[in-house]
């Protein structure tokens, strides 16, 4: 399945009436795809990679309903399964829906990054969270050099904060 268009529609559904979830996700997928693209991912790598970007957050929902809150590691811990039972009702490939469940359970854990999609994924998260975290620049500039590896990434970073 390619149908990266049905996944999106799943999860405006998933998140109706949360329009800051929707925002966030939709702008992570366009990074994901930019610095994707940029670094000339192969297609199926970006099709894992913009699928996992649309469902990286799925976990807060639940987190929020369980324990009140869906930090990070509740996101971890939680979205995954959510990811799984979600695409494989959507009839993604059984490969394409153990990885993209890999990089849900791990994109808020910043070492052993292991393939371009998860270092990619990780960059648009960091982009749109610094904005949306209203990020002194101190911790940009710290992000910037601890997370950023891909040079689409870095360039996006440094031009949109402006340093």
């Amino acid at each position: 399945m390619r149908n990266i268009e049905t996944v999106y529609q799943r999860m405006i559904e998933y998140y109706r009436g949360d329009s800051h979830q929707i925002q966030h996700f939709a702008k992570v997928h366009t990074y994901s795809r930019l610095i994707g693209t940029l670094e000339g991912l192969d297609e199926e790598t970006m099709i894992t990679l913009e699928m996992a970007a649309l469902v990286h957050d799925v976990g807060i929902k639940a987190g929020m309903e369980k324990y009140g809150r869906g930090n990070g590691k509740i996101q971890e811990e939680l979205g995954p399964a959510i990811a799984e039972a979600m695409l494989t009702e959507l009839g993604v490939d059984p490969d394409r829906v153990e990885r993209i469940s890999y990089l849900v359970g791990h994109h808020h854990t910043y070492t052993d990054v292991e393939g371009m999609d998860y270092r990619i994924l990780l960059e648009a998260d960091f982009l749109v969270n610094l904005h949306e975290e209203k990020e002194p620049m101190e911790g940009i500039v710290k992000a910037y050099e601890e997370i950023f590896r891909t040079e689409a990434g870095k360039k996006i970073c440094k031009t949109m904060f402006d340093f």
